[in-house]
């Protein structure tokens, strides 16, 4: 008698794609959320009431003869559907505008200010993601010790301050100095006037300028990598292999160094790529307290002319940074954990 024959129902297979497809459908997905990105990027502004072109100018146009050069300028005085190709043409050949502050293209702006972006948030993030995991790690595997609870409270509270609020309490202590502590560090910038930030004196007088920013940051972002690293590994302590490698006479430190870590290192990975990713954006509080000329002061710049173009191009780095890391994240996964492609 067969499962069928007896009313039982078979037992669906699970089958699993091959991870050239999976790789297909992934990219597939980010170019579509590229393409959404490139929606909201050139509608944002358009769609808002009034003329783009006069809240633009703010009223610096004295003749209708400027408004029609700004107008033709832009491609302002095409349609709709013509500036969106006009936009997406632009987009790809790396033409992203003039800036009305600047009056130099936006491409060059921003790359002039990606590298010092790239310099505070990537270092900050790689010693968040350093010290947040080893945190987690001894935390978790010691659950209820006194480490534990101490890092756990202390990453929370950092957690919970607000970044620019920290920023200005390490300036007013290391910059300024408080009582018999000195100040030992600059208030902002990036290099010191009159120094070659190409020489080896300049690379020092860079680090020594980017101490407090880069403390700051890595400060606030210890509990994203310490709290999720903790709660992974705590998820695996209990599991049958861990069990099982310790009955095969493995010591403490190699049962967690080679399996239990291993595996509680999936979430934690995620968390970091698209950190990674947001590197671009930079910290937009932190560069403007620190007045770290990145992408972050540059942002907060333009939002008070408004240097729409300037805006319309950081959104743009900045979007397609993070999707660009989830789909590497992605990728990795399907790679590490086929599952993942069923």
């Amino acid at each position: 008698m067969t499962l069928l024959d007896s009313g039982v129902a078979p037992t669906p297979v699970v089958r699993r794609r091959s991870y050239g497809r999976y790789v297909g459908s992934k990219v597939l997905g980010s170019l579509g959320s590229l393409f959404f990105v490139l929606l909201v990027n050139f509608f944002l502004f358009r769609v808002l009431p009034g003329d783009p072109a006069r809240t633009l100018g703010r009223e610096r146009f004295k003749t209708p003869e400027q408004m029609a050069a700004f107008r033709h300028t832009y491609g302002l005085d095409q349609s709709l559907p013509q500036q969106f190709v006009t936009f997406l043409k632009n987009t790809f050949t790396g033409q992203l505008g003039t800036s009305l502050r600047y009056r130099v293209p936006v491409s060059n702006l921003i790359m002039d200010r990606m590298w010092p972006t790239v310099l505070l948030v990537g270092s900050s993030t790689i010693f968040a993601i350093i010290i947040g995991v080893w945190i987690g790690i001894k935390g978790g595997w010691n659950r209820g010790s006194f480490f534990d609870r101490s890092t756990t409270g202390s990453t929370l509270t950092l957690y919970s301050m607000p970044e620019w609020w920290l920023g200005l309490l390490l300036i007013a202590v290391f910059a300024v100095g408080v009582g018999p502590i000195p100040g030992l560090f600059p208030t902002g910038g990036l290099h010191t006037i009159g120094v070659d930030p190409n020489s080896l004196k300049g690379v020092l007088d860079t680090a020594w300028h980017l101490t407090l920013p880069v403390i700051t940051l890595t400060l606030a972002y210890l509990a994203d990598y310490s709290l999720v690293m903790r709660s992974s590994l705590l998820d695996e302590i209990g599991e049958d292999y861990l069990v099982t490698a310790r009955a095969k006479g493995l010591r403490d430190v190699q049962v967690r160094r080679r399996h239990a870590v291993r595996n509680a290192l999936l979430p934690t990975l995620t968390i970091s790529a698209l950190n990674i990713g947001f590197i671009v954006s930079g910290a937009i509080t932190i560069e403007t307290i620190f007045s770290i000329p990145g992408l972050g002061l540059l942002t907060s710049e333009a939002l008070t002319i408004p240097d729409f173009w300037v805006l319309q191009g950081t959104f743009l780095i900045a979007s397609g940074a993070v999707i660009l890391a989830n789909l590497v994240v992605n990728l990795m996964y399907g790679l590490l954990d086929p599952r993942v492609r069923t």
